[in-house]
């Protein structure tokens, strides 16, 4: 069975990475519990989000939500250049409100069915600009670069929804033709408290059950049941984050049991939920 792992931990608002390799061979499927936007500088490369691929130029802008399966593909060994911003879930909730909704580039990508936005002239643009400034200033010591990074920062995110908002991008259509499998995908997401056996599911697309778990395999690369797992823990992680009793939690994501959600839990994240809550809250400060 294949399993997927979680990559990565953010303390902090934000991060960025400027990157640069060759010859990375195939990298597995994870997921984050944070948002990341990555800005392909170079790279024969394609990128697989939650069952859709898309074929990236240089300067395509890729969004990722919280707990969504996604990995790069090399068509080559030429060089993969990116530029990754990981995204606290709790620092883009606070700047959600109506006149200043820094997630709406997240959003409306889903709306568009996409998860790649390409700037019509990306070089020439705001978004740019302020990105080489993010790029140019990191790790650099000078007096409060820390607090600079951060006010740089909100204007990268002002500045992409702004992009976002405008008749100046496009969003790529995937270049996945399984519309099927990705309605499950989508059927599967909205579901996750129901009851999303492969019977279930077979049934709901009127399809063999056979036909459903090699297909899915197939197509996406990785197994149904082992997804299904991974959405229902993203979605209790982001209920005890935002204080629900771990319990409580666990039900309301589509878990049987208190003891399947925590065999499940210590199999992905390698510690229970109630020492990885006191693990966050110590390095809170």
């Amino acid at each position: 069975m294949t399993e997927y792992s979680k990559k990565g931990y953010l303390y902090s608002n934000f991060k960025i990475f400027h990157l640069s390799d060759s010859n990375l061979g195939e990298i597995d499927f994870h997921y984050h519990d944070f948002h990341k936007v990555l800005i392909h500088l170079s790279g024969n490369t394609s990128y697989s989000i939650e069952g859709q691929t898309f074929d990236l130029q240089a300067n395509d802008i890729v969004f990722v939500n919280a707990g969504e399966v996604h990995r790069p593909i090399f068509h080559d060994n030429s060089t993969y250049e990116r530029i990754i911003i990981y995204i606290s879930k709790e620092f883009l909730a606070e700047y959600s409100q109506t006149d200043n909704d820094l997630s709406y580039c997240f959003r409306n990508a889903i709306e568009n069915g996409s998860h790649v936005l390409r700037l019509h002239s990306f070089k020439n643009s705001r978004v740019a600009a302020t990105v080489g400034k993010l790029t140019s200033n990191l790790g650099k010591d000078d007096y409060a670069n820390e607090l600079f990074m951060q006010v740089l920062f909100l204007e990268f995110m002002v500045e992409l929804n702004r992009a976002a908002i405008s008749n100046e991008v496009e969003y790529l259509s995937t270049s996945y033709s399984g519309s099927k499998i990705n309605s499950i995908i989508n059927y599967i997401n909205e579901n996750l408290t129901s009851d999303l056996s492969v019977d279930a599911i077979a049934g709901q697309f009127y399809l063999s059950r056979y036909y459903l778990m090699h297909t899915f395999k197939d197509e996406t690369g990785y197994t149904i049941g082992n997804y299904i797992t991974i959405k229902r823990l993203a979605l209790a992680q982001s209920l005890i984050d935002a204080g629900k009793p771990i319990a409580d939690a666990a039900e309301q994501s589509g878990f049987g049991t208190y003891s399947t959600f925590l065999r499940a839990y210590k199999k992905t994240y390698g510690t229970s939920p109630k020492k990885k809550a006191a693990s966050q809250a110590s390095l809170s400060f």
